[in-house]
């Protein structure tokens, strides 16, 4: 048994601080091939593994295996392996701020992924903006967020990408005023706040604007002012949890009002929560289960032989993100450190993943992707537009 980039005094640090360290890539059976016996690489992730929002790290977690066998299978960097120290944040800020520091004082960790929300991101963003670490987030949408220093870097779009998309969608399709119903969160409140102002830039009226606790499973009051406002049609900038409850309830009381939402609504889970209730919703997505692209063909395949289940939108953008951190370490070399790897992030053009082509604008750091439009029928994702959408910015 072969122990990549021993980490005891780390997992001793980490658990006196009880962080819930979890390395399972730290511990792999070496086969000999592709790797030197050179001590691996270590990159940090900070995850929720507990909590709330533990489904999502979790999948976080199986496409990092999935990204970071293959590499090391590859070779590695140079013959050398890259292992994965994960971090249980919980989804707390408080938590996450104590891993960055965590993190930050060992010499070892080169970069960090992580973390899912982007409250909790920004949090140890603070930290790793100060002290000179790059951190890489999946799903980190909130504006602020790159902006702390240039330090950071998302795999994702933001909602100043997205909701624009959205707006010029809904507007297209013939709705000029519309109800806005968004979460409590960072994310949620920044979707809502670009989709309200590329609509009405557009020169449609949000008639209904109304922000719901996550978790909240009471919709009387929202429902009651959209029966009374008579928008055209609901835009949800929500995630599927909340917004699948949110539906059964709206149809409940007799709504039939078409239904707009993020791409956080695409999941399996939507249609299992939301049944009847969802069918008929549009979203736009960078990711689609069934596409022809080999990259994706080969992911789906492979996340699904490993764990039995097809791979999520969170799943994609998780499994791309790693690569993006790999493929940024393999150009950082022969010597990795902090400022090599984030200058190679930074200079990330044309990786080609899952969710499609990822170059980070020299001057922002942001990303834009192609967004495939799709419609829930008949219990499934279909799509309505295979030849996709090009960027649209107000």
């Amino acid at each position: 048994m072969k122990v990549f980039g021993r980490i005891g005094p780390f997992c001793a640090l980490l658990a006196m601080l009880g962080l819930g360290l979890v390395s399972p890539s730290a511990a792999r059976e070496d086969t000999g091939e592709g790797v030197s016996q050179e001590p691996a690489l270590l990159l940090g992730y900070e995850l929720p593994l507990t909590g709330a929002n533990a489904a999502y790290g979790r999948v976080f977690q199986e496409a990092a295996r999935l990204q970071l066998d293959r590499f090391n299978a590859a070779g590695g960097v140079g013959g050398r392996p890259v292992d994965i120290l994960y971090a249980d944040s919980r989804d707390d800020a408080d938590q996450a701020r104590t891993i960055a520091r965590a993190f930050v004082d060992d010499p070892r960790v080169v970069g960090v992924l992580g973390d899912f929300s982007s409250t909790v991101s920004m949090a140890a963003g603070s930290i790793y903006g100060k002290e000179g670490m790059p951190q890489l987030s999946p799903t980190a949408a909130h504006p602020d967020y790159i902006k702390i220093s240039p330090w950071q870097f998302r795999a994702i779009t933001t909602p100043a990408f997205e909701g624009p998309n959205n707006a010029a969608w809904m507007i297209g399709d013939g709705f000029t005023s519309v109800a806005v119903i968004g979460v409590t969160t960072d994310w949620g409140l920044s979707s809502a706040q670009a989709f309200r102002k590329a609509f009405e830039l557009r020169g449609g009226a949000v008639v209904v604007n109304e922000e719901v606790p996550p978790g909240n499973r009471r919709f009387d009051d929202v429902i009651d002012e959209i029966e009374d406002e008579a928008p055209q049609a609901i835009y949800l900038a929500m995630a599927y949890e909340d917004a699948a409850p949110f539906l059964r309830a709206l149809r409940a009381r007799g709504s039939a009002l078409p239904v707009y939402g993020s791409s956080a609504l695409y999941s399996p889970k939507f249609i299992d929560l939301g049944g009847p209730a969802v069918e008929g919703v549009r979203l736009a997505t960078a990711f689609v289960l069934g596409a022809s692209d080999p990259v994706v063909v080969e992911f789906v395949s492979a996340y699904e032989t490993l764990y039995g289940a097809i791979p999520t939108l969170f799943a994609a953008h998780g499994y791309d993100a790693v690569g993006i951190m790999l493929a940024a370490v393999g150009r950082a070399g022969p010597e990795v450190t902090r400022e090599s790897l984030r200058d190679a992030l930074a200079a990330t053009d044309r990786y080609a993943g899952v969710t499609g082509i990822t170059r980070f604008d020299p001057e922002t750091r942001e990303t834009t992707k192609i967004l495939t439009r799709l419609v829930v029928r008949e219990g499934d994702f279909r799509v309505i537009d295979r030849s996709d959408f090009s960027p649209v910015l107000p």
